[in-house]
């Protein structure tokens, strides 16, 4: 018998569905699952929250958490767009599980986030779905090394067509705003790999001048001239890559002898200014950082999902959560089955379950960040409450 499961079931009939999907993830495990994790695809919110409520009552787990989504993932597939549950199960007996529901509080000048559990010395990895239409996700996660120092959040942003049709579920409850999630801690071991799908373009280069978000030198010299002696010597489709979404890596590790993959925080390159030769870019970097222009495409996030899991330190894995972009799937391959398999491929028959997100939350170089157009993942290794 596993401690992990994972379910999937598809139809029109979400209460079916939920029913299933967590029958299935229960049926391999020894007992009572201490976590569910439930994520629902439906067009109609009012049906999602319906399936939601009989997915806890079915599971009766000890902690419940889960969301609506564009797409789901289980039973080693992904399905986008088409009605369908999906559900995780893991026995954690010896673990502290802390849900917790995130609610944000207006002040004469700022944003105050309520909620989350004071950070204890024995936490290991905490889970976030956040609803993207109400919740500060990015100053939050940004921010979260600052509040809860050495706490990784893996996690991502809840499915929802318009503001006030997403769904998030914790335990009893079903809300439509704000956040929700999980902190695991004690006796577990468990492991995170966020792999953003990029390749880089061009050398390595130090950030010389820069103000905000806008690179002005790099290796001292105009940083539009230097990304267009890059883009001059690319192979033609490379060339393409570049002009339809070029990106840029911030190196997290400026001691590193060598980069390799997943060492750069990958962001996209938002703007150019001719008259300076400046670059505007997704993200604030501060002078005597390392950059590397990256271009991203199906043939690099196979590439760099597949080298991050051959590094991958913890084996063997029992059960893992996937949250995959949703500019993945059938947007980049030629099947939305693509990254839950490769997990199979690396990770066996490990239980395996997660969701297509809106946007994906998880540590690069120690830090919490926001990403899109990535695969993060959370990892569960044999011996954990041993």
């Amino acid at each position: 018998m596993a401690r992990f499961g994972d379910g999937l079931a598809l139809g029109p009939d979400l209460m079916s569905s939920a029913e299933s999907a967590v029958r299935q993830a229960m049926e391999p495990l020894t007992g009572r699952a201490d976590l569910m994790c439930v994520f629902i695809t439906g067009e109609d919110p009012d049906l999602v929250e319906a399936a939601a409520r009989r997915a806890m009552e079915v599971a009766n787990a000890r902690t419940i958490i889960g969301c609506s989504a564009s797409g789901v993932i289980g039973g080693n597939r992904g399905v986008e767009e088409t009605s369908a549950v999906s559900a995780w199960a893991a026995i954690l007996p010896q673990a502290r599980i802390e849900p917790f529901r995130l609610e944000t509080l207006r002040t004469d000048d700022r944003l105050v986030v309520l909620g989350m559990p004071e950070g204890r010395d024995d936490d290991v990895v905490g889970v976030l779905l956040a609803d993207p239409y109400s919740f500060p996700v990015d100053a939050f996660v940004e921010r979260s090394g600052d509040v809860l120092p050495g706490l990784p959040l893996v996690g991502g942003l809840a499915g929802g067509e318009v503001r006030g049709s997403t769904r998030l579920f914790v335990d009893d409850e079903v809300i439509e705003t704000g956040a929700v999630g999980v902190v695991l801690g004690g006796p577990i071991t468990a492991a995170t790999v966020v792999s953003q799908g990029a390749r880089p373009i061009g050398p390595p280069m130090a950030v010389t001048k820069a103000e905000d978000n806008v690179l002005y030198e790099l290796a001292g010299a105009p940083a539009l001239d230097k990304l267009e002696q890059i883009i001059t010597v690319l192979p033609a489709d490379e060339q393409e890559l570049a002009a339809s979404g070029l990106l840029i890596g911030v190196a997290m590790d400026e001691y590193a002898d060598e980069y390799e993959q997943g060492d750069f925080l990958v962001r996209g390159v938002v703007g150019a200014d001719t008259d300076n030769g400046a670059i505007a870019i997704g993200d604030v970097v501060e002078v005597g950082r390392t950059v590397r222009f990256q271009v991203r495409d199906a043939g690099a996030a196979d590439e760099d999902l597949s080298e991050l899991l051959e590094r991958f330190d913890l084996a063997p894995v029992e059960g893992a959560l996937l949250f995959s972009c949703n500019g993945r799937g059938r947007a980049m391959f030629p099947s939305s089955d693509h990254d839950i398999r490769t997990l199979r491929r690396t990770f066996g028959p490990a239980g395996v379950g997660g969701f297509f997100a809106a946007g994906e939350i998880g540590p690069v170089g120690g830090r919490n960040h926001v990403h899109g157009f990535t695969a993060s993942i959370l990892a569960f290794g044999a011996g954990d409450d041993a």
